[in-house]
């Protein structure tokens, strides 16, 4: 077994595939392929497997569900140009001057501890049109990470993710002590920096959490969104759906996670939130040059 290598666990009857981050002694630290799950096994459970077919582009997405996902976040964007331009169209008689509009989505600061994740959540971004800047932060670094990003991005959107887990011996306290967990602990104190540098919940939607991540604890430091109720292994790219819809859902508008649990693959029991307001906004008339942007 060496650093790289694609394995899963005997001990789990291989249900997940995992890569090796690293070899520590007679135990490798693994990373998820398809979940942002961290977990750790001695080297006697693993089994090496053939890397998957998408390996150089994973975490795939190419599964059928979010494939599904993916298409209602387009044909959700393609509606609401649809309904501009027909308020556009509606007023123009009396208001507007130009039958056109220019959009502001609003622009997300992706934060992520798997530069695999991070590469493959970037292009996805910039298939849907959303404004997005991601950097790849080790999860203990995050915190630090937004005290000096948040003020220089200026983002509208943060997603807080990378991998977490539930640790196999935990402590008193059980699901409820967040040191039960491999990263949780990280992750509120980075919602905790995010809501330091804005206490309002629209003004700075905050999405937090992995795999198994304290569901409850990241909503009480501040997350709009977060993972996970059923401490369950959430999807590799569910945060970025919840941002993405986040960005082209109208500032006069308000979604719970209702309106947006079939644009995630693993459901309620995998992400869950409090209701809030989009933060993308119309604009007239149609920008003219290409150097005008707001």
């Amino acid at each position: 077994m060496r650093q790289g290598d694609y394995v899963t666990r005997k001990s789990y009857g291989g249900d997940i595939v995992f890569r090796i981050e690293r070899i520590e002694h007679l135990s490798a630290i693994l990373r998820g392929v398809d979940y942002r799950l961290l977990a750790d096994a001695p080297l006697t459970d693993l089994t090496k497997t053939a890397p998957p077919a998408e390996a150089i582009d994973h975490p795939r997405s190419g599964t059928p569900e979010f494939r599904e996902a993916f298409r209602r976040l387009a044909l959700a964007q393609v509606q609401l140009q649809e309904k501009n331009q027909q308020t556009v169209q509606h007023k123009q008689k009396v208001q507007v001057l130009h039958n056109s509009y220019f959009e502001v989505p609003g622009k997300v600061l992706h934060l992520d501890g798997d530069p695999a994740y991070l590469r493959k959540c970037m292009q996805l971004y910039g298939e849907l049109r959303v404004p997005a800047e991601g950097f790849f932060i080790p999860e203990s670094q995050m915190a630090e990470a937004l005290h000096r990003l948040l003020p220089q991005i200026k983002p509208d959107i943060v997603v807080i993710t990378g991998h977490d887990g539930i640790l196999k011996h935990r402590l008193s306290g059980g699901l409820t002590n967040l040191s039960s967990y491999k990263n949780s602990q990280n992750f509120v104190n980075a919602v905790h920096v995010a809501r330091q540098y804005e206490r309002n919940r629209d003004a700075l939607i905050v999405v937090a959490g992995a795999c198994q991540s304290h569901f409850e604890a990241l909503l009480r430091a501040g997350a709009n969104f977060a993972s996970s109720p059923g401490r369950i292994l959430i999807h590799a790219l569910d945060p970025l759906s919840i941002a993405a819809k986040l960005s082209y859902t109208s500032v006069k508008e308000t979604i719970s996670m209702l309106d947006i649990v079939d644009l995630t693959v693993t459901g309620l029991d995998g992400l869950g939130g409090v209701e809030t307001r989009g933060s993308y906004r119309m604009g007239v008339p149609g920008i003219q040059h290409a150097e005008e942007s707001v």
